[in-house]
């Protein structure tokens, strides 16, 4: 009996060393991304040389089981980071949570972005709010397709269309989501760009190459910036000096549609100072493509300079002055004219001159915990000659803007709140030939946002924001957007909110030649009230070595009380419709990126009704239906090119009748060596045109009218541009 208790002592004391030993061996630990500290659920671990290994759980968590991890070496790897290889000595095994560190690779890390226009310099996969940003690689690209302005670029995002609106000039309009341009809110680095009375040259005056990026937000964002603010909200950001990096580039460009572009950007830094220098310049000759005695393209000469200058003080604050001048003649109609051979038959032209002054100024201030304090303005002076054969009209815009903002971070929020002021005055240059009447308004708006990370999976962005206007009273803004993370690869977003839009006496579609009938408002009249609805899931995963992204969004905007112009009677005033004007739809992409070749399929289907109209309730000159497709290769590190096609399905016009479809290709290809870099370029590739077996000038000849506009009219475009960089 002895002997069989002392056996089982021993059994037990073998047991439990045994079970110790083994307690012992099991360690415990997590995965986090070094640069936000968040965990990495799928990360691969196994010892070294070892076939088979672990995976960590959805909040990054492992646990290694191994007998005897001392002085093993284990490899945690990860898509996207860096490997790293760990020994697991003695110091690991003490109960303590271990903790690893991944860094992402140089390549991921440059795909980090930081939307400004968040106001909280968020990381675009952190935000509930979707946001499409066209990166620098975009922009730089587009500054040797079409150097002049950014139409182009933007034109090439769903959900976007660029419409021409007048025949003799070539205006155009940026339509979001199947509502007109004037509800979108244009901004250049956080501050507003344009008023109404310039606001249909807009993005025809911004040209790429002094971008660093472009921040384009759908659906009703008033609650960030103000009114305007329903369809949509784009904000430009200029490029920034980089710290003892000095950055020089040329571009040159000449197209077969007789435009020539120069343009130029200049920018270095030292730890106290820094600058950037832009400037250029566009010719574009008058042509008569179809020959119908009437120019298709118009004459356009432009001048852009742009001059920032940095000041890196002491206590981590920078301060930014900047100065705009723009400068453009812009001229189309009768050949003749355009000739200089105006008479009696042939007299028919509309030119519109302007010079555009532009100050701003931003401060910056880093407090601890990454909290900032800033403060903005900017003063900009607009002047612009509107000459018809029937009419002129010369007026002078200033408006200003200002604003005080605090950002607080913290591990779970990071919250925004500030207040800004704005105006607007506009005023006739006597003589002149309308009855326009000057105007003087002013905005005081309060605002405050929260971005809240409840978990790792789901994170809340609300905000609200009151405004009062001077003349048209107050508005409260609310604003929610939810975004819930199930998985690494899955993203789902819903979002909504308020926004407004003030009556505005000029727009894009008005011809310039009805100004003289324009006397102003409806004594009634009020500010048009929206609510809008967006969400949308995003899944990326990678199949081999494909990268894929599939994206699907789903919109719905509803407008009371939409202001529209009565023409009837012999003096034209805008007034408030009783019914409301809707715009519903979905936009899906996919995309596939390997490394050389990177594919795209996009569609967006856009319904806009004007509840109003009963007769002809369609929107006019939105195509319901829009497919593109986009391939591009790298054949060397030298040498790419690409391809892409988009289909504009049937467009209604205002009568109600339909267009037909068509089909938009465009041809490019790059070769750099050295610091030069060269594009060739084709638009427009199957030559389609609205023109081509009729014009869209309608008799008389000698004050005509045209057409609505739904297809180009100039034709197929080549250019070739080449770009010096060091």
């Amino acid at each position: 009996m002895t002997k069989n208790f002392i056996s089982t002592k021993l059994i037990l004391l073998y047991s439990c060393t045994l079970s110790f030993s083994i307690i012992q061996a099991q360690v415990k630990g997590k995965v986090l991304n070094a640069t936000n500290k968040e965990p990495l659920m799928g990360v691969s671990i196994h010892a070294k040389n070892a076939k088979k290994g672990i995976t960590t759980d959805t909040l990054g968590r492992f646990m290694l089981k191994e007998t005897n991890p001392e002085n093993q070496i284990f490899t945690f790897s990860y898509s996207g980071f860096e490997s790293k290889d760990t020994m697991l000595g003695t110091d690991h095994n003490n109960g303590n949570l271990i903790v690893i560190y991944l860094t992402e690779k140089k390549e991921q890390m440059e795909d980090v972005v930081l939307v400004s226009s968040s106001r909280t310099n968020s990381r675009i996969e952190d935000l509930p709010t979707k946001v499409e940003v066209l990166g620098a690689e975009e922009v730089h690209e587009e500054n040797q397709i079409k150097p002049g302005n950014i139409a182009g670029l933007l034109g090439d995002i769903a959900g976007v269309q660029i419409q021409q609106t007048s025949a003799a000039t070539a205006n155009a309009d940026m339509r979001i989501q199947g509502l007109s341009g004037k509800y979108t809110q244009l901004l250049r680095d956080g501050m507003p760009l344009y008023g109404g009375y310039g606001g249909s040259f807009s993005i025809l005056q911004i040209p790429p190459l002094d971008l660093q990026q472009i921040e384009l937000v759908k659906g009703s964002n008033s609650t960030l910036y103000g009114g305007g603010a329903i369809a949509g909200m784009v904000n430009l950001v200029s490029k920034k000096p980089k710290l003892n990096h000095a950055d020089h580039s040329l571009t040159l460009n000449r197209s077969s549609s007789e435009e020539t572009n120069f343009n130029t950007f200049h920018s270095g830094r030292n730890k106290q100072f820094g600058y950037t220098v832009f400037a250029g310049a566009t010719n574009q000759n008058v042509i008569d493509v179809d020959k119908d005695g009437f120019s298709d393209v118009p004459k356009i000469n432009t001048v852009f300079i742009h001059p920032r200058f940095f000041i890196y003080g002491k206590h981590n604050v920078e301060t930014a002055i900047g100065y705009t001048l723009t400068y453009e003649d812009r001229k189309g109609g009768d050949m003749q004219v355009m000739d200089n051979k105006a008479d009696a038959l042939h007299s028919f032209f509309v030119s519109n001159k302007s010079v555009r002054h532009t100050a701003d100024i931003s401060w910056d201030k880093k407090l601890r915990n990454n909290d900032a304090f800033t403060a903005k303005a900017s003063v900009s002076l607009f002047n612009r000659k509107v000459e018809t054969n029937v009419n002129k009209l010369e007026g002078n815009q200033s408006l200003w803007y200002s604003e005080l903002a605090y950002n607080h971070n913290s591990k779970h929020h990071k919250w925004v709140a500030g207040i800004n002021f704005n105006g607007d005055n506009f005023s006739k240059q006597l003589p002149d030939t309308t009855p326009l009447p000057n105007e003087q308004s002013n905005t005081i708006g309060m605002f405050v946002q929260d971005d809240w990370k409840i978990s790792q999976k789901f994170f809340v962005q609300s905000g609200i924001r009151l405004d009062y206007h001077n003349q048209l009273g107050t508005y409260l803004l609310p604003r929610i957007s939810l975004m819930y993370k199930p998985s690494k690869p899955f993203t789902f977003r819903l979002g909504g909110g308020l926004g407004y839009k003030t009556p505005e006496i000029f727009n894009a579609e008005l011809d310039e030649r009805d100004y003289r009938y324009l006397k102003g408002y409806a004594s009634n009249i009020v500010s048009e009230r929206s609510y809008g609805i967006n969400c949308d899931m995003n899944y990326k995963t990678k199949i081999g070595d494909w990268n894929l992204t599939f994206n699907q969004t789903f919109f719905h905007t509803e407008i009371s009380k939409p202001i529209l112009l009565d023409s009837t009677a012999s003096k034209f005033f805008y007034y408030n419709e009783s019914d409301a004007l809707k715009t519903t739809g979905s936009e899906t992409y996919v995309q596939l990126k390997e490394d050389e070749l990177e594919l795209y399929f996009g569609y967006v289907y856009a319904d806009a009704r004007r509840t109003y109209n009963t007769v002809n309730p369609n929107v006019p000159l939105l195509a319901k239906n829009k497919f593109a497709t986009i391939a591009q290769y790298e054949f060397t590190e030298h040498f790419r090119a690409g391809i892409e096609a988009t289909y504009y399905g049937k467009q209604y016009l205002d009568n109600g009748t339909q267009t037909d479809s068509y089909l938009f290709g465009a041809l490019m290809m790059y070769y750099k060596t050295g610091i030069f870099s060269f594009v060739l370029n084709c638009e427009n590739i199957f030559d389609y045109r609205q023109n081509k077996s009729s014009s869209v000038v309608i008799a008389p000849y000698t004050n005509p009218t045209f057409k609505e506009i739904w297809a180009p009219t100039d034709g197929r475009v080549i250019n070739l541009s080449m770009m010096i960089k060091w």
